[in-house]
């Protein structure tokens, strides 16, 4: 609407901002019916921005009763991942380490090159696209924050939680790379939609390094857990075989004199019995 009637926002600037809404605000029509079409459109984007805050916030409320809340504010720590794209990720594919390599995973949302061969020749062509296409989408928007110098993410309100050292370790190693291989796919000439398609295949390797980090923490916690579960069963399993032994011998010499009165042998040196 604003294009058909040569209203452009000033070059070089981000749209969408509050900067952009301020200036949206000084606009004015000559005829009524185009500042009414004009405010619908307006008015449409307000209340749809409202409706992503609030699902936003739903979001925020859920992700504290989630089981895999620990993970989903570990992927958070990678900069460009925020609670969308980590909650997405999460809710779509489940636990990350299902699969044995990040290639897999890689292959699962379609993010590998295809392949058409014969005996002689091996040609490579565009991603395959096979899979999650929901989760590939929003692979796909963080590479354009590792366009800049490597930088450690900003903790916002809602996340990310402070996480270990070995995943701000891994994520500060992703930074490095990520931001590294996209400049030098920049430079070798490659187009935008090739280099962020790549950055996002090797972001997707490191999303599967921090939950390993995490499953690896939470099973190690769950080891000396049931470690120590199984050492409280074992003991009390041994005190019940002392007591079946204990009534199985009464109930023997009961047997044997039915007119004896019952006496329940004591096992020496235990006084529980």
């Amino acid at each position: 609407f604003l294009l058909r009637h040569g209203r452009l926002y000033a070059s070089g600037k981000t749209k969408w901002t509050k900067a952009h809404t301020q200036w949206l605000m000084t606009l004015t029509f000559e005829a009524p019916s185009q500042q009414i079409v004009f405010q619908e459109y307006v008015d449409i984007v307000a209340h749809l921005t409202g409706r992503v805050a609030a699902l936003e916030q739903e979001m925020v409320r859920v992700l504290d009763h989630f089981s895999l809340a620990p993970v989903v504010h570990a992927l958070m720590a990678l900069r460009g991942v925020q609670l969308v794209t980590a909650l997405t990720v999460v809710a779509e594919i489940g636990d990350l380490t299902r699969f044995t390599s990040p290639r897999q995973l890689m292959s699962y949302l379609g993010l590998v090159p295809s392949e058409s061969s014969s005996e002689a020749t091996t040609r490579r062509g565009g991603i395959t696209k096979t899979g999650n296409g929901h989760v590939r989408r929003v692979d796909l928007r963080p590479p354009g924050a590792t366009a800049s110098r490597p930088a450690r993410p900003r903790i916002w309100s809602g996340g990310p939680r402070p996480t270990s050292d070995p995943v701000q370790a891994i994520a500060w190693k992703a930074q490095k790379r990520l931001c590294g291989r996209y400049q030098h796919l920049i430079r070798a000439g490659k187009i935008k939609v090739q280099v962020c398609t790549a950055i996002a295949r090797e972001l997707t390797g490191f999303l599967w390094a921090v939950a390993c980090a995490i499953q690896t923490k939470a099973s190690s916690s769950l080891i000396t857990y049931c470690f120590e579960y199984t050492i409280t069963i074992s003991a009390i399993g041994k005190l019940l075989t002392m007591r079946r032994e204990s009534l199985y011998q009464g109930m023997r010499g009961r047997w044997e004199n039915p007119r004896a009165p019952y006496e329940a042998p004591v096992p020496s040196g235990d006084p529980r019995f």
